[in-house]
């Protein structure tokens, strides 16, 4: 079903032109127009819409004016969509002058400006010269299925000076699902990658979605597996001799502290302890002979 115009009786050329309406940021919606050809600086619009024939109309809250302070279209809020039609009219005023009224029916899905896909990674590793970029689809009010969604994906090959490397760029569209396996990636080179979404036969905007923001990937970010390996042991060679080292600091402090217990066996040479064993002989023979005389 396509969207309905039509326009009222009055003063032909007064009527609202361009009337276009976007929803953005999954919920927040802009309307705009531009003044009737024949309407004169002093008319002023009103718009009022609502999302189902059985509801009274709502005028506009929050009105977006132009330098002659005519409103020239509106901002709305917490605009959920749920396959919902939106009924729109514009009329106008001017004294003595009738003004031709404005009304819009609009299918709220098609007038959605997608978010961008979020959450975008790229992995890389230089055994297989490939890298995985993965993402996550993007934000709406009223689909949740990864399915509805499929996706455009520009890698471009960033300017290289040094090496006379022109900026190239590689394009895929037609993307279903939330990952890309992208093959000729080189080491050397220097990437970006970008990604936007559109319907994949879903009550999703036919339109193109907004690009998410590029993510760099290749040379300075990537780290092969032999060179975290060697920078792997580098470090843990490091951590060991400086643990090596704490521990015999430690133990010289400890084993310099602690009095060395005395060696009865090697405390005396062999001629003090000779020396020590007459002198014994002759206390004991001394002792023996005075008990006998006191004995006497």
């Amino acid at each position: 079903m396509w969207d309905v115009i039509a326009v009222f009786a009055g003063m032909n050329g007064t009527a609202i032109e361009n009337f276009v309406c976007v929803i953005f940021n999954v919920s927040f919606m802009n309307c705009t127009w531009h003044v009737g050809r024949s309407a004169s600086g002093d008319t002023q619009y009103f718009l009022y819409w609502k999302t189902s024939k059985k509801e009274d109309f709502t005028g506009c809250q929050n009105y977006i004016k132009d330098n002659c302070g005519r409103h020239t279209g509106c901002r709305f809020q917490n605009v959920t969509i749920e396959n919902k039609k939106a009924y729109f009219l514009v009329n106008g005023s001017r004294s003595g002058q009738s003004i031709q009224s404005y009304m819009k029916t609009i299918i709220l899905y098609r007038i959605e400006k997608l978010t961008p896909p979020s959450n975008v990674t790229v992995n890389c590793t230089e055994a297989s010269h490939g890298c995985e970029i993965q993402w996550q689809r993007p934000r709406t009010s009223h689909v949740k299925k990864d399915g509805c969604f499929k996706y455009e994906i520009v890698i471009e090959n960033k300017v290289d000076p040094e090496k006379n490397i022109k900026t190239t760029s590689k394009t895929e569209r037609s993307i279903t699902g939330n990952s890309y396996i992208f093959g000729s990636f080189s080491a050397e080179k220097r990437y970006s990658v970008k990604i936007r979404a559109t319907d994949n036969g879903c009550l999703v905007s036919a339109s193109w979605g907004e690009w998410s923001t590029p993510v760099e990937f290749g040379k300075e970010q990537l780290i092969s597996t032999s060179s975290y390996m060697l920078f792997l042991i580098a470090v843990l060679a490091a951590s060991l001799v400086f643990f090596l080292c704490k521990v015999s600091i430690y133990l010289k402090k400890t084993s310099s502290t602690v009095p060395q217990p005395k060696d009865p066996f090697n405390e005396m040479s062999p001629t003090d302890f000779q020396t020590e064993y007459k002198n014994l002989l002759m206390k004991y023979e001394t002792e023996e002979i005075t008990i006998i005389e006191e004995m006497m």
